[in-house]
């Protein structure tokens, strides 16, 4: 069986969407933005400061769910501009420690909001 997660401390779904699914012990992530709960908008600093927002806001998709980001199996992190590959991974290597969950990261042409940095993930739950 199958059930939504959706945390008020996470931006809510921007579209026919739910936050998360969860189902056969695994929390399936929509993707979160770098968006500020509270106000909605994209975090001030670029891409290094949107992926923080946006691992914050999974981490609050997970937390609703009964688990944590930190229990992710895999990641995967949409760019505008593979540049900031480097300081994308510098932000995102502070969220998980050995042994890192797998990753996918791909340059888009764009993203909702006009942000730079998208990531969703797969949980253990």
């Amino acid at each position: 069986m199958r059930s939504t997660v959706n945390s008020p401390d996470a931006p809510t779904a921007i579209g026919p969407y739910s936050q998360a699914v969860s189902h056969a012990g695994l929390l399936w992530c929509s993707g979160q933005l770098g968006l500020d709960p509270a106000t909605g908008q994209l975090a001030d600093g670029g891409a290094p400061a949107e992926a923080e927002q946006a691992l914050r806001n999974l981490d609050a998709v997970c937390r609703e769910a009964g688990t944590a980001l930190n229990r992710a199996l895999r990641c995967t992190v949409y760019l505008t501009d593979l540049e900031q590959f480097a300081a994308v991974n510098e932000v995102y290597a502070t969220w998980f420690e050995e042994p890192f969950p797998a990753r996918a990261c791909v340059q888009v042409a764009a993203l909702p909001r006009g942000a730079v940095v998208e990531i969703d993930a797969v949980v253990e739950i």
